[in-house]
């Protein structure tokens, strides 16, 4: 884990980690299989994740570790729920979530930040809590979505780079950063894929085997 905490390049002056570069492109890498609605996006998310606890480590970001926490766990359940979707179906239904599962994405993710926030400030675990906060509950509720199978998935992803890009940089960070940016492209390719997606004619049963 040290190794990978070393500098792979300087560039303009920043110093990228291994652990950023690696971890970063890997993450990129399964974004773009949960574009292309693979099951393979899932345990490509696990590994990204393993490897950017060490990045955040290294950047004393305490809720960047839980997110990448976050994301191993959601990345095990995400798989199993779109394996199952995918055997009863044949492919991954994918929707737009209804206004109640919104409100209740919308507000269990804006609760559980104020909370991370706080637990962040009290006990100092985070130079920057509440964007720190914001950025762990907003992946966790953009993998729920994902593993859903909700085109909102998306819209959280877009949330969430959005304070991601200048944290990175200030946390010394830079590849993070600019993979955010590219993340940003890949969000809109994906999202309008599976915008598309869902005027497609569309098994019956949920992810979760409840009829629509």
């Amino acid at each position: 884990m040290n190794s990978l905490n070393t500098v792979a390049f300087t560039l303009f002056g920043e110093h990228f980690k291994w652990n950023d570069v690696v971890g970063n492109t890997l993450g990129l890498v399964g974004l773009a299989y949960g574009w292309r609605r693979s099951v393979l996006s899932w345990p490509v998310q696990l590994l990204s994740g393993l490897v950017l606890i060490s990045a955040n480590l290294s950047a004393h970001l305490s809720g960047g570790v839980g997110k990448q926490l976050v994301v191993i766990a959601t990345s095990i359940w995400g798989w199993y729920q779109w394996q199952r979707g995918r055997s009863q179906d044949g492919d991954i239904r994918i929707r737009f979530a209804t206004w109640t599962e919104r409100a209740l994405l919308v507000a269990g993710t804006a609760v559980a930040t104020v909370a991370v926030a706080l637990v962040f400030q009290h006990w100092n675990l985070s130079w920057s809590p509440w964007a720190d906060a914001y950025i762990f509950t907003g992946t966790l509720a953009a993998m729920v979505a994902q593993a859903r199978g909700w085109v909102e998935f998306w819209f959280a992803w877009i949330a969430v780079d959005v304070v991601g890009v200048p944290l990175a940089f200030s946390s010394g960070l830079p590849f993070s950063g600019l993979v955010y940016l590219v993340y940003f492209v890949l969000v809109m390719l994906g999202l309008r894929s599976w915008w598309l997606r869902t005027r497609l004619p569309q098994p019956a049963p949920t992810l979760q085997g409840v009829p629509a």
